[in-house]
């Protein structure tokens, strides 16, 4: 699983490839090394970021606090780090999210 890693401290590092401006939120599958997350919001001001962590948070059953945009702030691709979940309890959650 490419899209997910661990950090250096051991929380899990998520890859997320975002469509925004989408019909509805939902993870539609794999786009490359990346797992494709349709969104809503558009990238204006920060709403699709927003909405991604909203997202992802709501996903892993965690504090909107506790997922962090480490990186791909401007870009389609982004880096999160998710902390109050394990990696072997993150990869469970998107083997039974992914189509």
């Amino acid at each position: 699983m490419e899209y997910l890693t661990a950090g250096n401290d051991g929380a899990p590092l998520l890859t997320v490839y975002v469509q925004p401006k989408a019909s509805h939120n939902k993870i539609a599958g794999l786009h490359g090394d990346a797992v494709k997350l349709m969104i809503t919001a558009p990238p204006v001001d920060g709403q699709a970021n927003k909405a991604v962590i909203n997202y992802i948070a709501k996903l892993f059953r965690i504090p909107k606090s506790q997922v962090t945009l480490q990186s791909g702030q401007q870009s389609r691709t982004k880096r999160l780090r998710l902390e109050g979940v394990n990696l072997r309890e993150a990869e469970a959650i998107l083997n039974q999210t992914l189509p």
